[in-house]
């Protein structure tokens, strides 16, 4: 369309991403347990499937999923006036599929896909009826620089239904301006073939196909932040995604050469794939629309691609299935973000992703063997963990000592630093590493944690898998019982594990870490939760385990030698 409402700033009020706050939650344990070795301790030392349906009209036999329908047909010129008198709205059905199109602009008014649901549990509904005042649908036409004499975005077009139903033919002129449209689907794939043309007094007109006002899930919590565009630069051999935010002062425009371009939120996307090597025009948008009604209005991205007087695109609108996107396009395949922890992410999802087909047909079931799995494998450095750990719960009295010896020097008195040196010469004796001991439970954890994140927060898979009460793996847990029951496993594993340290103060500081846990437990995703109790469960059986192998150490005690007092200077009269 010619006209972009200015954006506005995202809501405020919105709550903390989960990412974020489990950041937060691990960097304040770790900061918690350093500082608290600091303080109390020295520093130490430096070293798809579908069911079948009726096509619209005649039956075609059906090819494999996945792959591409046949070429579009050369589009037909003419120049004589073709204008319907009214609106008229022409589904096409599909196994995967179910589009309803309108004249009025060439349009697409509704996109359903049939094996997926929203997060209201309804059919999941691709096109935001609400945002079409604002932003009108998907397919419209961008302009970026001239316009034609009449804007065919709202112009009765005249429709052809082609290829037993699975085809669609927009033709419109006025004597001035010509436009076509030409739309071929495959009966089992989320591939389809699009052509445009749009001239004006017989000069072509560079446009773009537009998707705005939304994408994806709309209903699902904080739908718009989770909205990007996307490219892929061949030159650079990169996939680039873009926020809203790059057009917060107007459209963004770039242009280069692609692999495919277009728009995506976590689970689904919908990109436009060049035929051709030639250079393409990729706009981004930000409209303040309504996402979902009775809401207020909220900064959602849009996309527009092409940029030539006539476009030719394949064009991908389906899930971030990766198996699918790998056979589309290799390269879609980086539209699932594992994010940091890649090299651990991928193979817990292939591992889950097999489990389920091969094994347990429930991805909550899926979770607890592969936790249970990888918890037997890490388990002999728990065990190393743990043997330090004691170790030095066992020097806490000959450290108390110390403490006590220098607790009357000031911490810039250079004195101080003796105390250090014998509390390293004392872990140092008895082969402890302070921090190592301390810290390494927790961070032998922390890459699966975020691995099993990433997996629940972006594989399709996952989405709407079910477990017991829970509907939804990715999300949270709507009766919250996973994270008390969680809060309570991981009391119990913590009174179970050495104390490593006497300070009253330090110990009560460490008996809230569970309730700090739960607090950032408490909107996580069921799956990750489930993971977590799961660790906790099959950490207090370890740990019984370890007690029982592991006998108590005894320190090898080091000589305690009074502090030296500063000599008293005789002052003579």
């Amino acid at each position: 369309m010619a006209d972009n409402p200015k954006p506005k700033s995202p809501l405020p009020g919105e709550e903390m991403p989960v990412e974020r706050r489990m950041l937060l939650a691990f960097g304040l344990v770790g900061v918690v347990l350093l500082v608290s070795q600091y303080l109390y301790s020295p520093t130490a030392p430096q070293n798809t499937g579908a069911k079948q349906t009726k096509p619209a009209t005649t039956q075609q036999a059906a090819p494999p999923a996945g792959t591409p329908p046949p070429a579009t047909v050369a589009l037909e010129t003419g120049t004589a006036p073709v204008v319907a008198s009214r609106e008229q709205l022409t589904t096409i059905d599909t196994e995967v599929f179910r589009i309803v199109f309108s004249n009025h602009g060439g349009v697409v008014k509704s996109w359903q896909l049939k094996a997926y649901k929203g997060s209201n549990g309804k059919p999941l509904e691709l096109v935001n009826e609400a945002s079409s005042a604002k932003a009108w649908y998907p397919f419209a036409f961008l302009y970026e620089g001239t316009k034609p004499a009449t804007d065919t975005n709202f112009s009765y077009f005249v429709p052809t239904v082609t290829d037993g139903g699975l085809g669609l033919r927009y033709e419109f002129s006025d004597g001035r301006t010509r436009a076509i449209k030409s739309f071929r689907f495959g009966r089992n794939t989320y591939l389809f073939d699009t052509i445009t043309e749009l001239t004006s007094g017989g000069t072509g007109i560079p446009h773009m196909l537009a998707w705005r006002g939304g994408f994806g899930d709309r209903t699902a919590y904080a739908a718009g932040s989770t909205m990007r565009t996307l490219y892929f630069d061949i030159g650079q051999n990169k996939l680039v995604e873009q926020e809203g935010k790059v057009a917060k002062d107007g459209p963004a425009t770039i242009g280069g050469t692609y692999s495919f371009a277009g728009i995506e939120d976590t689970y689904f996307l919908g990109v436009f794939l060049p035929l051709d090597k030639k250079p393409v025009r990729l706009q981004t948008l930000n409209d303040s629309v309504q996402l979902t009604e009775g809401e207020g209005d909220t900064s959602v991205i849009g996309v527009g691609v092409g940029g030539d007087a006539r476009n030719e695109f394949q064009v991908f609108v389906g899930p971030k299935d990766i198996d699918l996107m790998r056979r589309v396009n290799p390269k879609l395949e980086g539209a699932v973000d594992f994010g940091w922890f890649t090299v651990i992410a991928k193979p817990i999802f292939l591992a889950l992703h097999w489990l389920h087909d091969n094994w347990v047909p429930n991805y909550g079931w899926c979770i607890i063997i592969l936790t249970l799995a990888i918890n037997m494998l890490l388990l002999p450095l728990k065990i190393s963990g743990m043997q330090g750990m004691k170790k030095m719960s066992a020097l806490q009295p000959e450290i108390q000592q110390i403490n006590e010896k220098y607790k009357s020097i000031a911490l810039t008195d250079p004195r101080k630093a003796q105390q250090n040196e014998e509390i390293m010469a004392l872990y140092k004796k008895n082969g402890v590493n302070p921090l190592g001991a301390g810290c390494f439970p927790l961070l032998l954890q922390i890459p699966f944690f975020f691995a099993f994140y990433k997996v629940l927060s972006v594989v399709i898979e996952l989405r709407g898998a079910e477990w017991f009460w829970i509907n939804d793996l990715s999300h949270f847990d709507p009766l919250y019982l996973l994270p008390v029951v969680m809060v309570a496993t991981q009391f119990i594993l913590q009174r179970m594990t050495p104390n490593t340290t006497v300070d009253p103060a330090q110990q009560r500081m460490m008996q809230f870490m569970p309730l700090m846990f739960g607090f950032f437990f408490f909107k996580a995703s069921a799956g990750l939760v489930l993971y977590w109790l799961t660790s906790n469960l099959v950490g207090v059986a370890q740990q019984m385990f370890i007690n029982r192998i592991t006998p108590v150490p005894v320190a090898a005690t080091a000589s305690v030698v009074p502090a030296k007092q500063p000599a008293k200077t005789k002052i003579r009269k």
